[in-house]
């Protein structure tokens, strides 16, 4: 089993790349790759890569992002098909979309999944978020200048319990298409919610618990108390 962090320089924003330093401590038999700009990615050629991961990054290096992904836009399509395991959190979720308007002209998407982004820089939304996805609830953090139109037919990742979705008046927040999982929760994601990293897991193939699973679940249950208090502002 491999497991691939993409452009580990540009997607590292709000902690995102410790989503990565914990997976690897969680799969410890696993072969950890970086794949850094200028470098083609291993999903490309490299049938034993099970797991890509992108994080946030600043716009700027969203542009650069997309650039270096294009070439690779249909492998990329290809490897979701077949069933690669894929985690892309904070903007980078929106690289695999039709388009995201940036207010001074729009930047082509890599075109493989149906939905477009709009980036207001003016305006951050910054909140909480309490949802559910396959009979587990998420706890996690949003802090980000865009909001996402889903394209009709596509599945959400994790139903709005409190917090915003995809965009204000979206039910769900996220994406998932197979195994790949866009979404714009921050964290980091994996380590807040040591139920999803166990089901992501099972779902590559490997036994046992994620790494400090005691330790985890702890915090993980005294977060739900807290989101699930109705007192408790979350945006």
């Amino acid at each position: 089993m491999k497991l691939e962090y993409l452009y580990p320089e540009l997607g590292n924003l709000y902690g995102d790349g410790a989503n990565m330093r914990y997976l690897r401590q969680c799969l410890p038999q696993a072969e950890y790759i970086e794949t850094h700009i200028g470098e083609t990615p291993a999903f490309v050629s490299d049938p034993e890569v099970s797991f890509l991961y992108s994080g946030s990054m600043t716009e700027r290096g969203q542009g650069i992002a997309l650039e270096e992904l294009r070439p690779y836009a249909g492998d990329l399509a290809a490897r979701i098909e077949g069933g690669l395991h894929a985690l892309f959190t904070g903007n980078s979720m929106e690289l695999p979309g039709k388009s995201i308007d940036a207010g001074d002209g729009a930047l082509e998407g890599l075109g493989i999944v149906d939905f477009r982004s709009r980036r207001d820089i003016a305006h951050r939304y910054n909140g909480f978020f309490l949802g559910n996805t396959n009979g587990i609830e998420i706890t996690a953090f949003n802090s980000r200048f865009s909001h996402t139109s889903p394209g009709p037919g596509l599945s959400g990742f994790a139903r709005v319990t409190r917090g915003i979705g995809l965009e204000p008046d979206c039910p769900f927040e996220g994406y998932r298409v197979g195994n790949f999982i866009g979404t714009y929760l921050l964290g980091p994601l994996l380590v807040l919610n040591p139920l999803l990293t166990q089901q992501l897991m099972a779902s590559l193939g490997a036994e046992g618990l994620p790494a400090r699973f005691t330790e985890a679940l702890q915090a993980y249950e005294a977060r739900l108390t807290e989101f699930r208090d109705g007192k408790r502002k979350l945006d």
